[in-house]
């Protein structure tokens, strides 16, 4: 405990992030396997010696930020299982290096460090990240007993948004919601997740409007897309229960530094990530892009706090001088 506490800072709401990350955590490696685990410590070892590095050179520190831990399980839980382990480490390392510390480390970042080091070894390495997914577990104790699940043969349909894009293929709700799907590492079981929000909204940590806003923009931009009957776009429940939305709602749109602060910025900055969200999943490329909406709403949100903090001065000053 004391080899700990010399090395991290202690900050307590990302202690409770983390309690809802370990047991996505556990749960995940019930379904993809124990290469989950070494692939979470690999990631959280180069994570800290980065931040490490970076602090003890430029601001003469020797303890890091617990936050660090929270970003290399985000990050994790946005791979596949079987991504190797050199570019998960890049990825991590270029996350946390360009995404935080070239910021000035923690609290003064603009974009969610986990997602800049996915969308970096996204676009440089591809196929890693797109092509390869494996099998499910058929029961207990099904990935703790096992290094990793066997890879799928039919690509174009192993995940939910890949069979529906590519084939119009519908998975049932009932696997969406318990994980009987493929996909990345953290997406799995939606019915964890979810409890996971409300976990986390309890204990007052994230930001149930910036949730609800996601829900909200990409519900409405969906149905839209919906009535106009363009193909290969399902059904706002069936899209928000596909891929990652849920877990990106619930832990990446929600991080408390690269969000909006205000409450009304809040609604704003996640109803652009949600509207964004379905826009990139049925024009672009990619069968996903939950990541870019998020890295999008960041670059926003800095903008939508100054404008609503701006327009609450304005009125503050008029009322002072209308009672004067």
């Amino acid at each position: 405990m004391d080899f700990y506490k010399k090395r991290f800072l202690n900050q307590k709401m990302m202690q409770t992030v983390l309690k809802a990350l370990i047991l996505v955590l556990l749960v995940a490696i019930y379904f993809n396997g124990l290469r989950v685990l070494v692939l979470a410590f690999v990631n959280i070892l180069f994570a800290y010696i980065t931040e490490y590095l970076f602090e003890k050179k430029i601001n003469k520190k020797t303890k890091v930020s617990e936050a660090l831990i929270v970003t290399a399980l985000l990050y994790t839980m946005t791979l596949p299982v079987s991504i190797p382990f050199w570019i998960s480490i890049v990825g991590i390392v270029f996350g946390i290096f360009f995404g935080k510390m070239v910021f000035g480390g923690f609290g003064k970042n603009v974009f969610n460090p986990a997602l800049v080091g996915r969308c970096f070894i996204y676009i440089n390495f591809p196929e890693p990240m797109t092509i390869v997914w494996n099998e499910l577990p058929s029961g207990f104790p099904g990935g703790f007993t096992k290094w990793m699940m066997p890879v799928i043969d039919d690509v174009s349909t192993a995940t939910p948004m890949l069979a529906y894009r590519n084939a119009l293929v519908e998975h049932s709700y009932l696997d969406l919601l318990l994980g009987n799907v493929s996909g990345s590492i953290g997406e799995a079981c939606k019915i964890l997740i979810i409890i996971c929000a409300i976990y986390l909204i309890v204990k007052k940590v994230a930001s149930w409007e910036i949730m609800a806003g996601c829900i909200l923009g990409f519900t409405a931009m969906t149905l839209i897309f919906n009535a106009q009957g363009i193909e290969g776009i399902p059904n706002p429940l069936y899209g928000m229960l596909s891929g990652g939305f849920l877990f990106g709602s619930v832990f990446m749109a929600t991080d408390p530094i690269s969000a909006a602060k205000t409450t009304p910025g809040k609604w704003c900055y996640s109803i652009i990530i949600g509207v964004v969200t379905a826009i990139i999943r049925g024009f672009a490329l990619f069968s996903g892009g939950y990541m870019f909406a998020v890295l999008i709403g960041n670059v926003f949100a800095p903008i939508i706090d100054y404008s609503f903090n701006q327009r609450k001065k304005k009125k503050k000053a008029d009322k002072e001088v209308a009672t004067a």
